[in-house]
């Protein structure tokens, strides 16, 4: 074995030995859409006096774990995402009421003296005083600030029956001194003066506002730093009013601007949904493979188990949660990692026909040579679109981008480095050597020969298949202006409850129900077998009750099983991220392929980008299907597979045009289609086993994201190859490119003797 045979043997097997290590000892994390439970996203909003930097959030941010961990949820996750923003995840928490009104809340909690009844004109107070009403509604003139919530040393909430307090809250104050002297100097004031009083005030409200107990002297205050608030608390206002102060005062206020919650059996069918849809669709496109390449398919399956394998640990390396569109993301890789395989394989048998006395090992290595340049190209444009999901997305999208980023990176090693090494190692095996067609390079395939046979000039009126682009474009284009985009709750802001009911309910019969509730605007549409969706305007937590309710009662019971939250502002935000996304990534593909190949190529592919864009938009228009941030995951990586096609198109033009520069360019583009048609047929049926497998089992959370990735194949198929090439044609002859006679008809190639080797 020469050397650099032996270093990538070395280099696969200890990428092989780390990433099953990895995999036994870290687990992967799974996002609350998989395993239940809810997410809250607070932004920290700015004060007259303090300003919401990554500072102050920080800050806020360690006030708020200590309110989770208060509620006792097992492994939460808190963190700071930008400078204003904080993710909280709380894993089996089904109903956010409870931990948004916690979280949510700046339970900015302060004591005050007493100077007298609230009859002085708020308007005309000193700064810091102000006139509240207690808990019987008397209006109390209260002083500046003694204390604040920063010197609460502890609160817990207890029952006295024998004093007839009931449940109260117990606060103990890390400052005893002032608590002595705000008191003291209350006691000074006669038995039913309102300055005796001392107000203990929680969000500009007066929650207890006690005398000080007669039997406390004048100037000397009660020490010990500690109290109790009464207030005919029941055991759960008690409880809720002991975590609040006992978390602390927020620095600055929070807004809830996003919350989601899925319920655990939601979860649990979509990873059982994907983990069928896996299996199936792997095995399905295996055994295709392996019918279509022979050894070297047998070969690639299990390069393609080491690409699952590594991709499962990078995931764990990296720490990353895997989420819902993150796991369609992983199985769809699969399929498009078999296209590195296939472009080696169909490049060895290219070589080993060409050759008079052809040999596989020589074979394969040609074709590993030859297709390296399309491999890279096609999976870094694919890695820019991974980038830009991960950078502008949020929530499950940022993880698909993760995920499918990290995915294209082990079906590099897979493709380059482990196939290549199990290949050259079958190819040099003397029995294997004797028996050249077993190895599945030694036939040019159905496909070539036939392609070969009919010689079709596809190039000979580019003009036609552009017009044919058009056509379809403005069709589907109409549904854009006709029927409007459906755009989700993420993009518009609003709320989205998934309930399963007992009984099957008509949509229009919950409508009504719900317009007679108060909620007249609400959209209801069916949801699988028994279950209802409902989007409505924001909705506070005790209306969502409302429609809970609502629902149960026409439905004969009701459980909810997700719930998305998203207000207007990071709708806004969000609609106009997805619209700088498909930009940048334009853009990207744009630049990219203008340094890599000439600027016609790479107006051609971006034009057909945009095209694929367009046209799949319009169809989910048409439909009326959601337009949302599962459908901009896909969207996206539609961009990233139209123009892996165009790539492989257009380095095989740039190869044959450094053959014979002299070519019309519509003769070289139009042999350089046929030669690259085995590859883009291959390839997307091995994509189309994984897509199908996602629609018909991937439920019904999976069924419009395989969908659109089934358009988007569909489509960026033909237009890389009958869009963008004629596009780049036409360019090339608007621009001096006439000179080499591009719009001639193509010359058909001098014919050769191709040495085939008969199939068994």
């Amino acid at each position: 074995m020469k050397r650099p045979a032996r270093v990538r043997a070395l280099f696969a097997l200890a990428v092989i030995a780390v990433s099953v290590f990895v995999a036994v000892t870290v687990p992967v994390r799974l996002g609350l859409d998989l395993r239940g439970g809810t997410q809250i996203v607070l932004e920290t909003r700015s004060t007259e006096t303090l300003e919401a930097d990554a500072e102050a959030t920080d800050r806020t941010l360690e006030v708020l774990r200590g309110r989770v961990d208060a509620l006792g949820v097992a492994e939460p996750t808190i963190v700071r995402s930008g400078d204003q923003r904080i993710i909280v995840e709380l894993p089996g928490v089904q109903d956010p009421r409870k931990a948004a009104d916690v979280l949510g809340r700046t339970a900015q909690l302060s004591v005050h003296p007493v100077k007298g009844p609230g009859t002085a004109d708020a308007t005309k107070l000193p700064q810091g005083e102000r006139v509240l009403p207690d808990e019987s509604g008397e209006r109390l003139h209260l002083g500046k600030a003694a204390l604040s919530g920063q010197d609460v040393k502890s609160a817990e909430s207890r029952f006295d029956p024998q004093s007839g307090a009931g449940w109260h809250v117990t606060v103990d104050f890390e400052d005893g001194q002032g608590w002595a002297r705000l008191t003291g100097e209350a006691a000074c004031h006669p038995a039913g003066d309102p300055q005796r009083r001392v107000a203990i005030v929680l969000d500009d409200k007066i929650i207890s506002s006690p005398q000080v107990d007669p039997s406390v002297a004048c100037g000397a205050g009660i020490t010990g730093g500690s109290t109790q608030i009464t207030g005919s608390f029941t055991s759960d206002e008690a409880k809720e009013l002991a975590l609040l102060v006992h978390g602390g005062a927020l620095p600055v206020p929070v807004e809830t601007v996003e919350q989601r919650t899925v319920g655990p059996t939601l979860g649990a069918e979509a990873i059982r949904a994907s983990a069928w849809a896996a299996v199936v669709g792997t095995a399905l496109t295996a055994l295709f493979v392996l019918v279509v390449y022979r050894l070297m398919g047998l070969l690639a399956i299990v390069a393609l188990l080491c690409y699952g394998l590594i991709s499962y640990a990078g995931l764990a390396a990296l720490g990353a949660t895997l989420t819902l569109p993150g796991l369609a993301g992983f199985v769809l890789a699969i399929g498009m990692a078999v296209d590195a395989n296939v472009l080696v394989f169909e490049r060895a048998r290219e070589e080993y026909a060409k050759r008079n006395r052809p040999s596989g090992r020589s074979a394969l290595t040609a074709g590993f040579k030859g297709a390296f340049s399309a491999i890279a190209d096609s999976n870094v444009t694919t890695l820019i679109a991974a980038a830009l999901l991960f950078v502008l997305a949020s929530g499950p999208v940022k993880g698909f981008g993760v995920t499918l980023g990290i995915g294209v990176l082990a079906s590099m090693i897979s493709a380059l480095i482990i196939t290549r090494v199990l290949a050259e190692f079958a190819v040099a095996r003397r029995w294997v050597h004797r028996r050249p067609a077993v190895t599945g390079l030694a036939s040019v395939g159905r496909v070539r020969a036939y392609l070969t046979r009919r010689d079709p000039q596809l190039m000979r009126r580019p003009r036609r298949w552009l017009a044919v682009s058009a056509v379809v474009l403005a069709v589907a284009a109409a549904g854009i202006f006709v029927r409007g985009l459906n755009f989700g709750v993420e993009f518009t802001g609003g709320r989205l409850i998934e309930y399963s009911t007992e009984q099957t309910v008509d949509p229009d019969r919950a409508r009504a129900a719900l317009a007679d509730a108060g909620f007249p605007q609400a959209v209801v549409q069916s949801s699988g077998d028994s279950g209802l969706t409902v989007r409505t305007e924001e909705l506070t937590n005790e209306e969502a009750v409302k429609v809970e309710e609502t629902v149960a009662e026409v439905g004969g019971g009701a459980e909810k099983v997700r719930d998305e939250l998203i207000g207007p502002s990071l709708g806004d935000e969000l609609r106009r991220n997805a619209l700088i996304a498909l930009g940048l990534a334009l853009t990207a593909q744009l630049l990219y392929l203008a340094v890599r190949f000439r600027w016609m190529f790479g107006t051609g592919a971006v034009a057909a980008l945009a095209h694929d864009v367009v046209i799949l938009t319009g169809i989910f228009a048409w439909l009326g299907k959601p337009v949302d941030g599962v459908f901009l995951a896909a969207l996206l990586t539609v961009i990233g597979y139209s123009v892996n096609d165009s790539v492989v198109v257009f380095d095989r033009i740039r190869e044959l045009w450094r053959k014979d520069a002299k070519a019309p360019l519509a003769q070289v583009t139009n042999q350089a289609i046929l030669q690259t048609v085995p590859r883009t047929v291959n390839t997307g049926i091995g994509v189309i086993f994984i897509l199908a497998a996602l629609a018909l089992l991937g439920g019904d959370s999976l069924t419009d994201f395989a969908l659109a990735l089934l358009i988007g194949m569909v489509v960026g198929t033909y237009s890389s190859v009958l869009t963008a090439s004629p596009l780049a044609i036409e360019l090339d002859a608007r621009t001096g490119g006439g000179k080499r006679s591009p719009r001639t008809a193509p010359r058909k190639p001098t014919p050769r003797t191709e040495r085939t080797t008969t199939e068994v």
